[in-house]
């Protein structure tokens, strides 16, 4: 990674992009997943599971249902998120935000805020009004969401296995356009 100070670039990733990134964004997930990070994912896992996981999204993609953005500094995939839109008949004006993940070693620089931007203008962009996330309680993106306009609806305990082991509670917040 370059100059933690440098500037880095936020934009969507299309189905036919997606192939060539997929090394890249598997070894972001694994390194994210290594530091701790609640996103599906428990150790150990290897570069091969990381990478089928976002092969797997090129469909969605492709099809429109999700919507991938990527924080890149040069030429390294530095940070992730999704919108992943409801596709229920009665759920067209809400959407997901999921896998807002940013490697360990290019935190603090405000790409979490940026991803978050960038996906909140991608849903009004589709007319996407209500988000809805859920994140590990206790964990540091917590505060960040409540900061930026997200609402705390409740906690639900024991939802997930932890990266490392043992279950943990996920936060469920929303946020409308």
């Amino acid at each position: 990674m370059t100059d933690r100070k440098a500037a880095f670039e936020i934009s969507e990733v299309s189905a036919r992009e997606l192939d060539g990134l997929v090394p890249p964004l598997g070894r972001l997930l694994q390194a994210c997943v290594e530091d701790g990070a609640g996103i599906g994912f428990v150790l150990p896992l290897n570069l091969e599971t990381a990478s089928r996981f976002w092969s797997g999204q090129k469909a969605a993609v492709e099809a429109g249902g999700a919507h991938l953005i990527v924080a890149r500094d040069g030429g390294d995939v530095i940070g992730t998120v999704m919108l992943l839109l409801a596709q229920q008949n009665n759920g067209g004006h809400r959407a997901e935000v999921a896998k807002l993940m940013v490697h360990p070693q290019a935190r603090r620089r405000g790409v979490a805020r940026r991803l978050l931007a960038a996906v909140e203008q991608k849903a009004q962009a589709l007319g996407r009004t209500l988000l809805v996330l859920d994140t590990v309680t206790g964990d540091a993106a917590e505060g960040m969401y409540a900061r930026l306009g997200y609402h705390h609806v409740g906690v639900i305990p024991g939802y997930a296995v932890a990266a490392r082991g043992g279950l943990q509670a996920t936060t469920v917040f929303y946020k409308q356009l």
